[in-house]
């Protein structure tokens, strides 16, 4: 049966812009009118997207970066790559956007009671990654110990900087940052992120968290499986191009699978039984 609800977005305007890197931006929205059928900003889990609509641009699929403890507000880390993101970023404060959802599954679902959490990430794959950390980091007793290791290509590069150094600060989580290229801050490496796992012995009794390149995850998962995390304990989450978010244009066609629907969150043994390379 057709259902029109699932394609009609929700105003939100936009409250808070804030720059990130040099083609990065953090924008935080509000929904206009409120209620318990609009309530997004309660009812989405760490790892889920929105389809976001700028009004006579178009629509783009965007990961959460805010935390559902947020109260109040969503956030949204959107890079400058494309036509609607472009214009994305040319709004102001006060302007209007659309935004569908949340769609897709999340990185908890069948958590295995795990104590040791690992996340990588490279870029702007960090974004849905600051969802499930901030979501973690509310809640201590449930997830004691948290491990970031992220890479960018430059230190001007790096999403969420202030965060990262004042976690790094902390004693809440271990964070361990890389840059490709050019000069480093102190106590952060020159190299690929993956050059920052040399520093594990043995990590089998982890639940890791990727997202972030193709290539960057590939390399991830075979310095992962090297420190015996089960490919089952591999969390990726995917990046495809999903027009509609729920099933039904094909774009995302994967296998048996949709990206929008069974995924993006994937474990790395469920790709490896559908055949699925990284």
């Amino acid at each position: 049966m057709y259902n029109r609800e699932l394609y009609i977005p929700r105003i939100a305007k936009i409250k808070e812009i804030k720059t990130l890197t040099r083609d990065t931006k953090l924008f935080r929205v509000v929904f206009k009118n409120k209620g318990p059928e609009l309530s997004l900003e309660h009812e989405f889990l760490p790892g889920q997207f929105v389809q976001v609509s700028v009004f006579g641009a178009g629509e783009v699929p965007i990961s959460i970066a805010s935390s559902p403890q947020d109260e109040g507000f969503l956030e949204l880390s959107i890079r400058r790559v494309g036509y609607v993101s472009s214009h994305f970023h040319k709004l102001n404060v006060g302007n209007e956007i659309g935004i569908r959802g949340p769609y897709g599954n999340y990185f908890l679902k069948g958590h295995n009671g795990a104590k040791d959490f690992l996340f990588a990430g490279g870029g702007c794959g960090l974004a849905p990654l600051r969802s499930l950390i901030k979501y973690m980091l509310s809640d201590p007793r449930r997830f004691p110990r948290l491990t970031v290791l992220y890479g960018a290509r430059t230190k001007d590069d790096i999403l969420f900087r202030d965060e990262l150094y004042a976690l790094r600060e902390s004693d809440t989580a271990e964070v361990n940052l890389s840059v490709d290229c050019g000069p480093a801050d102190p106590g952060c490496e020159i190299g690929v992120v993956t050059t920052l796992f040399k520093k594990f012995k043995d990590l089998r009794d982890t639940l890791a968290f990727l997202c972030g390149p193709s290539l960057m995850m590939h390399f991830a998962i075979q310095e992962l499986l090297n420190l015996r995390v089960k490919p089952e304990h591999i969390i990726l989450s995917l990046e495809r191009y999903m027009k509609c978010g729920v099933g039904k244009c094909g774009h995302c066609y994967l296998k048996d699978k949709y990206v929008c629907t069974d995924g993006p969150v994937f474990s790395y043994k469920d790709l490896k039984e559908l055949g699925v390379e990284i």
